[in-house]
């Protein structure tokens, strides 16, 4: 397993970080879930990303248990928060930021998180007042670093301004694929300027970069596409957009390698990029997406990867 520095934080994370959205406290037996922990340890994968709205707080209870028994510095932890907990805990406001640090902790039974992440920005909450609230956590002890995720390039310009005296954000955390490309332009450039990591959620774009959806087909049962998340992967489970997904099967082919671990490598082969968010909801699926953080592509195959699906980005 390759890793690599979080930013500027001196935080070494593994190239893939394992996800629990959907999946972990939620979706997934709890059984099947501590397989892929497992799992997660045995390839040299040290970096686990929850947050508190994930089953609320379902997906950081499971984590808190699945974790008690190993050594607390042998992996990095993250989490987040702003989305809605209780009809009024909300928001990045200073009281909330108090009180869900230390709510997610609780559930994590750890006395800290390596990082703190702002799962969305709070429009409702002066960001001076936020920043603020954010580094009390990291000089508390309670956090080692902190990070956003999906904040605009203005944004993240004027968190930037206010560090010193506050704590500098570490890192980014976008939606960011071969089919999604939007952080590419500002927030990306913008991050390596000023330290910032990227630590990237849906490199396999919802799965539809795996290949296992045929254009004209009816998604297979039991897949994202065929259940409730139908309603969310619709841009991306187009004919076009599945047949061009389909023509990098040669491309992975030369490359010696399946589909998604040639759509992942991309991804960590892209600057500015530290880590892919990936979910694993069985153990060997694990094992298997986690190979493409060691593989050594050619350029030149990951740029005609990029080419075929230029046509048809979502964004």
């Amino acid at each position: 397993m390759q890793y690599r520095q979080l930013g500027d934080s001196g935080i070494e994370v593994s190239a893939i970080c394992l996800g629990s959205w959907l999946t972990y406290g939620v979706g997934v037996d709890d059984s099947a879930g501590r397989a892929c922990v497992d799992a997660a340890f045995d390839v040299g994968i040290n970096f686990i990303d929850t947050s508190n709205i994930y089953g609320r707080g379902a997906a950081e209870s499971f984590l808190g248990d699945v974790l008690k028994d190993r050594r607390r510095d042998s992996y990095v932890l993250a989490t987040k928060l702003f989305f809605p907990m209780t009809e009024t805990d909300k928001g990045l406001s200073a009281a909330q930021v108090a009180k869900q640090i230390d709510a997610s902790l609780a559930r994590l039974r750890t006395d800290y998180v390596d990082l703190y992440q702002c799962h969305r920005y709070d429009p409702d909450t002066p960001l001076e007042e936020t920043m603020e609230a954010l580094s009390e956590v990291v000089r508390s002890g309670k956090a080692r670093a902190i990070g956003f995720s999906e904040w605009s390039p203005e944004q993240i310009e004027a968190a930037v301004a206010l560090a010193p005296p506050h704590v500098k954000f570490v890192s980014s955390q976008p939606q960011y694929s071969l089919l999604y490309r939007r952080a590419e332009a500002k927030v990306i450039p913008l991050s390596i300027a000023n330290g910032i990591g990227q630590i990237v959620w849906s490199p396999l774009a919802m799965g539809v970069l795996s290949g296992k959806y045929a254009p004209g087909a009816t998604p297979p049962a039991g897949t994202r596409a065929a259940g409730d998340d139908a309603a969310f992967m619709k841009l991306y489970m187009t004919d076009p957009v599945l047949e061009a997904v389909q023509r990098l099967k040669p491309v992975a082919e030369k490359a010696g390698c399946s589909m998604a671990q040639l759509a992942i490598a991309w991804v960590l082969a892209q600057p500015g990029i530290t880590s892919a968010i990936v979910g694993a909801s069985r153990p060997e699926q694990l094992r298997e997406t986690a190979k493409a953080a060691d593989l050594a592509i050619d350029p030149a195959l990951l740029a005609e990867a990029a080419a075929i699906l230029e046509g048809v980005r979502i964004s």
